[in-house]
């Protein structure tokens, strides 16, 4: 029993960071033949969709009417601005490079936390975000064509960054009160709700695209947008929260590799040590917090 449990668990944690790290080469796909609201727009129909479905078959309630307000603004926050963000970033910098970016996410909300919330970050944390943040600025010159200049693709997967920061920092309280799968849904929800003011030329734009491009979005919909909240939430319920997100790091690792085989994208030596550093940032400034939540998993236990 044990070592299927383990099999079950190792496949959740390979399905998660697999899934995600196709979405960059995907969007890349996409904005072949879509503009980088299209692409949002059509992936969060697809995949609101398809948990209105499971959301009836489960028959998972409403959210309460005093809650709504800050669910929406999660949701543009966590889904909204994330996804258009990103494809506005990609249209000027590889997927891989984007992938790396994305991974300084627990950087920003561990900041957050500490202004928001007045947690203590400590020395490794400080020192970590320090690390990344170098390894990110190495990138940003790296990658530009011009000495001393950072791309403006960068700057906007940054900021993607920080609103998807901003999404993991606020949603606890409703996690805790909602559930992860049910919370997951309101917010998706929220944010197709907002990306409908770019509906105008969708149509339009489907019917101009290649099909096999549109194909991608409806992948990039169903796939990196649903299912890897749901492995990752049953390895949650495993082995706890420290645990699950400890191999997400590699999910910049499987984003080059899909990239170079999908689209032929050979990352820059600058892309490569720049990705190492903040990849080395984010593990020393997140490893001394999954101490703690592990020590005090075990002090409640006691």
């Amino acid at each position: 029993m044990f070592k299927t449990l383990d099999f079950k668990i190792i496949s959740a944690h390979f399905i998660t960071i697999i899934l995600w790290a196709s979405a960059f080469p995907g969007i890349r796909v996409a904005l072949s033949a879509y503009s980088p609201e299209h692409i949002s727009l059509l992936r969060l129909l697809v995949g609101s969709f398809v948990l209105i479905i499971i959301a009836i078959i489960t028959k998972t309630p409403l959210p309460e009417l005093k809650d709504i307000p800050i669910i929406l603004l999660l949701g543009f926050s966590g889904f909204t601005v994330y996804q258009v963000a990103l494809n506005y970033g990609e249209q000027t910098i590889s997927a891989g490079i984007a992938s790396l970016l994305v991974s300084t996410t627990p950087i920003f909300t561990a900041l957050l936390a500490v202004f928001f919330y007045r947690e203590k970050l400590g020395l490794w944390g400080w020192l970590g975000s320090l690390i990344g943040l170098c390894g990110v600025a190495f990138i940003s010159v790296g990658d530009s064509n011009e000495s001393f200049s950072l791309n403006s693709g960068v700057m906007i997967v940054l900021i993607a960054s920080l609103s998807e920061s901003i999404y993991f920092v606020f949603q606890h309280r409703y996690l805790k009160k909602y559930g992860a799968f049910p919370f997951t849904m309101y917010a998706i929800w929220s944010g197709t709700f907002f990306m409908l003011l770019f509906s105008p030329g969708l149509s339009e734009a489907i019917m101009d695209a290649p099909l096999n491009t549109t194909l991608v979005i409806l992948y990039l919909g169903i796939f990196p947008t649903i299912i890897p909240y749901f492995t990752l939430a049953y390895v949650t319920s495993r082995t706890g929260a420290a645990e699950a997100t400890s191999t997400l790091y590699l999910t910049s690792v499987f984003a080059f590799l899909i990239a170079w085989i999908w689209l032929g994208e050979v990352p820059q030596f600058s892309a490569i040590t720049g990705g190492l550093i903040t990849l080395l940032g984010v593990f020393i400034a997140n490893i001394k917090k999954e101490e703690m939540i592990k020590e005090n998993n075990s002090q409640s236990l006691n």
